[in-house]
């Protein structure tokens, strides 16, 4: 399949005609989700999934489907009946084609003071994970890790040692829209061959737009 990535936390997937994409959210690309013909969506804040704009993709892909968590999914039900579907930590589905397995549970900890909210992360044909806004293990080999670079709720240590443990062949950045062009040269030098070292991994950013084979 190919992989395309959007802004900030969203991809979308192509395989055999059919379109794949996940996260379309408030920092990504107002059409980043046009023509989809299935959306995933990990959580409920503003940057992974955007209301409006989802709706709107929907209304011009009548056959798409949406598969999210309760948070998400309540919104959108009464609207588009039959076309989305609730999903958790140790589901498997098909989705245009795509067979997802859903793992993780909740959001990573902000701050004590702020409520967590569901967080579902995303395994696509066995192959790549999109963890969403989580340091989720999925307890499976995968081959394609989007990494969550940068976030409230992390630390550059978090971020290496979740790439170690997860181990993938690559891991390709996400949530990377709060970064300068400084901050992203830094988490690069840092996940590159002059950082501590990410084990069999090898990272790369992909700017918006960028496509590459997975």
């Amino acid at each position: 399949m190919e992989l395309t990535k959007k802004g900030h936390a969203c991809v979308r997937l192509t395989k055999d005609g059919r379109t794949l994409v996940i996260d379309p959210g408030a920092f990504s690309e107002e059409d980043a989700a046009a023509g989809a013909d299935a959306v995933l969506i990990t959580h409920e804040h503003p940057d992974h999934f955007d209301e409006g704009r989802l709706r709107a993709a929907l209304d011009g892909s009548p056959g798409a489907g949406i598969w999210a968590p309760s948070g998400v999914a309540e919104k959108l039900t009464a609207a588009f009946p039959g076309r989305v579907h609730t999903v958790g930590q140790g589901d498997a589905f098909s989705a245009a084609g795509f067979e997802v397995e859903a793992h993780g549970e909740l959001h990573a900890v902000i701050h004590p003071d702020l409520p967590r909210v569901q967080n579902v992360g995303f395994v696509v044909d066995g192959a790549l994970f999109h963890p969403g806004d989580a340091l989720t293990v999925p307890g499976r080999p995968v081959s394609v890790l989007m990494l969550p670079l940068h976030a409230p709720w992390s630390k550059f240590s978090e971020v290496l040692d979740y790439v170690r443990e997860v181990a993938p062949d690559r891991a390709y950045a996400v949530h990377d829209g709060l970064l300068s062009e400084a901050g992203l040269a830094v988490y690069g030098r840092n996940l590159g061959p002059q950082g501590p070292g990410t084990g069999p991994t090898t990272y790369a950013r992909l700017t918006p737009g960028d496509s590459v084979a997975v």
